[in-house]
């Protein structure tokens, strides 16, 4: 395959899926096919038991430029479906999900990893919301993701001007959780999603849907609680001054 055509790459490696934004031509720009084949690969990701925390990032030294501005020309609205639907199957995830961040992370990018759990950046990262420089009507469930993230003023700003901010301003707003410095990136997120990995995806499962605000789950995770062997396993791993073997196994949310 050719190394420079539009396209995700995914592996997956000690419990961790790798998911790769690849279009070096465009700074990495999501095309249609790219934003039509997300939803399916994080499907067979999480149908995979052994994956247990996904890291979308992009090829080389920037995240995502958002989408490819040619695939507005004939359908915006289209174009935008499908960047929703892609965007709503990363936040569906049931297992954490991290954006690691460099260079721009901008329009479609901002999209994606605004709808990963967390996002980890490195110093000289930019991030911007662009539709009003294109006279785009930002999706609602977008402009909700991003208000739930920074708050309504931040928001404001991003949307109504379109101008790129910093990772400083981003640490401060809550728009990313970590900045690292240039060349720290890598290693911290491998340390991290290390860490995410070893932990009760039980807990992580029931803590993810109900920081979403799900209130009709709360019968279906006690219930879980019960079925499973990770508190057990947990209590004793502390008492015993070991590392717990968890088996609770995340299924997609419904």
């Amino acid at each position: 395959m050719d190394r420079t055509e539009p396209r995700l790459i995914t592996s997956v490696e000690r419990g961790v899926a790798t998911v790769v934004i690849s279009n070096p031509a465009k700074r990495n720009a999501m095309t249609t096919a790219m934003w039509q084949s997300l939803p399916e690969l994080l499907e067979g990701l999480a149908a995979d038991p052994e994956v247990r925390v996904l890291v979308l990032t992009g090829a080389g030294d920037t995240f995502c430029a958002g989408a490819d501005i040619s695939t507005l020309r004939e359908s915006a609205g289209t174009a935008q479906g499908l960047a929703v639907e892609a965007e709503e199957a990363l936040a569906a995830f049931p297992r954490p999900t991290l954006a690691a961040v460099r260079g721009y992370c901008v329009g479609g990018g901002g999209q994606l990893a605004a709808a990963c759990d967390l996002r980890f950046a490195e110093e000289g990262a930019s991030f911007g919301v662009t539709p009003a420089k294109l006279g785009i009507v930002y999706a609602a469930s977008s402009t909700r993701r991003l208000v739930a993230l920074v708050g309504p003023g931040t928001a404001k700003h991003l949307l109504f001007s379109g101008e790129l901010i910093d990772t400083e301003r981003a640490l401060r707003t809550g728009l990313v959780d970590e900045v690292l410095p240039p060349g720290g990136l890598d290693k911290r997120v491998e340390e991290y999603v290390r860490v995410l990995a070893s932990r009760s995806q039980l807990t992580q499962a029931s803590a993810k849907e109900f920081a979403a605000g799900r209130t009709d789950r709360d019968a279906h995770w006690a219930a879980e609680a019960r079925g499973s062997t990770d508190t057990a396993e947990g209590v004793a791993a502390f008492l015993e001054r070991r590392a717990p073997r968890f088996t609770y196994t995340t299924a997609p949310t419904r």
